[in-house]
């Protein structure tokens, strides 16, 4: 059995309960978190609950034009009041380059910016500049 099975088997036993149909998509808490896709971070890492914020991932935390759709949607569909952006230690996109990702990854893909930052300040500034350019 492939994960996508186990995966496909443990969402039918949810769906029977249905656990947290009580939840809206408007986050408890009223707050977005853009942060990295990393395994390791969790809501339990952040100190939240399911249905606390809207959790939105992609490699390195960084400001994209997809994620900073999501956030807005977040805030001026959802009503999330505060925003905030995670970057971590030991980041995968830390020990890499643009050009070695470019050498990895064939065409179609190999034209466009894969966001690989050597530093979460570097990440951080990158996505402030994304975000202020969209005020």
């Amino acid at each position: 059995m492939s994960v996508i099975d186990e995966v496909l088997e443990a969402n039918e036993i949810y769906a029977r309960t249905h656990e947290l149909r009580r939840l809206t998509p408007r986050p408890a808490r009223k707050l977005a978190v853009l942060t990295c896709m990393d395994t390791r971070l969790s809501i339990r890492t952040l100190g939240l609950t399911t249905g606390d914020a809207h959790i939105i991932r992609n490699a390195g935390g960084i400001v994209t034009d997809d994620s900073l759709r999501s956030l807005l949607i977040s805030h001026y569909l959802l009503e999330t009041e505060e925003i905030m952006v995670i970057n971590h230690t030991d980041c995968g996109l830390m020990h890499t380059s643009e050009e070695d990702l470019r050498t990895r990854i064939q065409k179609p893909y190999k034209e466009r910016s894969f966001g690989a930052v050597c530093t979460k300040d570097r990440a951080n500034r990158k996505s402030l500049s994304w975000w202020h350019s969209w005020k």
